[in-house]
């Protein structure tokens, strides 16, 4: 029988926090380039262009393999790959705090980093289903985690911002290793509720369908700026290999055999809106980190700690809102919530456009950046819930990869799309047209939150 936790506990509170400061590291990596473009490009020799397909790159990483992440927890165990994953974060990011050029930098921020936050992270989500069992328990938990996740990707900046002024950019990922050994350390005793499976088969063919569908897909966003017919033929090509790799799921399942995952995981409509908000959440909030970092280094000259010091509002927001996010979960439904939390962001890039476009300060960019803060926290936790909940033990493996893929899938598009509409004009017309671009996305986020049921917990 699983054991179970109630998060008051001191046990509980051991066991959560190294969870919830792995998202956060993870979540920190995603973003905290942002505010080292200049000092990185000149560094390694390249270009912003280069810097942005390193953190694109990452982000992708984790989203093509967090499927087959989840899946393997259960062939293997949850803390072996849970440790597996850390230790191959930690190789990455001691290789990319000495990398010589942008090679280097690319294999271990984008490859290692990012293969070891697919193996890590599923565990963190499906240790939690299982230890903190209870609408409320888990709830707080989940709270948890993503308020730290969302911490780290608005903090991210103004941290990276920081440690490049004081030392250099390559302490940044001196940062990031040394919380992985923290979290090595405070999770060596963690027990597995579950026993691991080795007889449980994978689904090669279907991992590597999944994984070629989405790198297709985020690589022809990437190419827009240099060809147009390149970026079509890989968004056509991205969206074959997906079609395959739904077909190959119900070959499995007509002929017996266990897919990467059940076709009954996309037939959960509520589930399948939750992971659409997901998506969109993230895709605003690293669109937006990027779009912003990038125009206030490259176009108006700011350096690392000032252009981490204007993210302090994002910080805040999300900071204030994820705390709040018990107390708002007993007075509205979720999604009330995620409506709110869309709007709410999207009015905050609305205003980012407004007010930097009529104010040449600096200080035009906080009030939109604080709306996002809050709007993203305000939202991240009920989505969560809404998915998760929403499947038996026996399936969260293949949910929580499902969930977490579609989240990084949601970050990688946002600094594609974003990025590329930017880094073609670096300019003022290139930051009004991404952040238009980001607006259309969080329209479309907030219609998919309309059609959730009025009462979903």
């Amino acid at each position: 029988m699983t054991s179970t936790l109630s998060l008051p506990t001191a046990a509980g509170r051991r066991i959560l926090f190294p969870l919830a400061l792995a998202q956060f590291i993870c979540s920190f990596a995603g973003s905290s380039m942002n505010v080292m473009i200049n000092d990185m490009s000149k560094d390694l020799d390249t270009s912003a262009q280069g810097i942005q397909v390193a953190i694109t790159v990452f982000l992708l990483v984790m989203a093509a393999l967090m499927i087959p992440g989840g899946k393997l927890t259960n062939r293997y165990g949850r803390k072996r790959c849970l440790m597996v994953g850390l230790a191959v974060y930690g190789v990455g990011a001691v290789l990319s705090a000495a990398a010589p050029g942008l090679g280097v930098l690319i294999l271990g921020n984008s490859i290692l980093e990012g293969i070891g936050t697919a193996l890590l992270i599923p565990p963190v989500y499906i240790l939690t289903t299982l230890l903190f069992t209870g609408t409320t328990t888990r709830a707080r938990a989940f709270g948890a985690i993503m308020a730290l996740g969302g911490v780290g990707a608005a903090a991210g900046p103004l941290i990276g911002g920081l440690l490049t002024s004081a030392i250099s950019w390559r302490a940044n990922f001196g940062f990031q290793a040394l919380v992985i050994v923290l979290i090595l350390v405070m999770t060596r005793k963690l027990k597995d509720p579950l026993p691991a499976d080795p007889s449980q088969p994978f689904d090669t063919v279907g991992a590597v369908l999944s994984a070629v569908g989405l790198v297709l897909v985020v690589t022809g966003i990437l190419a827009a700026d240099n060809n147009l017919w390149l970026m079509l033929a890989l968004l056509v090509a991205g969206a074959a290999v997906i079609a395959g790799f739904f077909a190959w799921l119900r070959h499995c399942e007509r002929s017996g055999r266990e897919p990467l995952l059940p076709l009954a995981v996309f037939r959960n409509r509520v589930a399948n809106l939750g992971l659409v908000t997901q998506n969109v959440q993230w895709l605003m909030l690293m669109g937006a980190s990027f779009t912003v970092g990038a125009y206030l280094q490259v176009v108006r000259g700011y350096s690392a700690i000032a252009t981490g010091g204007v993210f302090t509002a994002a910080t805040a927001g999300l900071l204030a809102s994820s705390l709040a996010a018990e107390r708002l979960a007993k007075r509205h439904a979720q999604r009330t919530l995620i409506v709110t939390g869309f709007a709410v962001t999207v009015a905050g890039i609305a205003l980012l456009l407004a007010l930097v476009r009529a104010f040449d300060s600096i200080w035009a960019f906080t009030p939109g950046l604080l709306l996002i803060g809050l709007g993203i926290g305000a939202m991240l936790t009920p989505s969560v819930n809404i998915v998760q909940s929403g499947f038996p033990d026996s399936q969260q493996g293949e949910i929580s990869g499902l969930s977490r893929s579609i989240s990084n899938l949601g970050s990688s598009l946002g600094t594609a799309v974003a990025g590329t509409i930017l880094v073609s004009e670096l300019t003022s017309n290139g930051y009004a047209a991404a952040m238009i671009a980001l607006a259309a996305f969080g329209l479309a986020g907030l219609a998919a939150a309309l059609l959730l049921p009025r009462h979903t917990g």
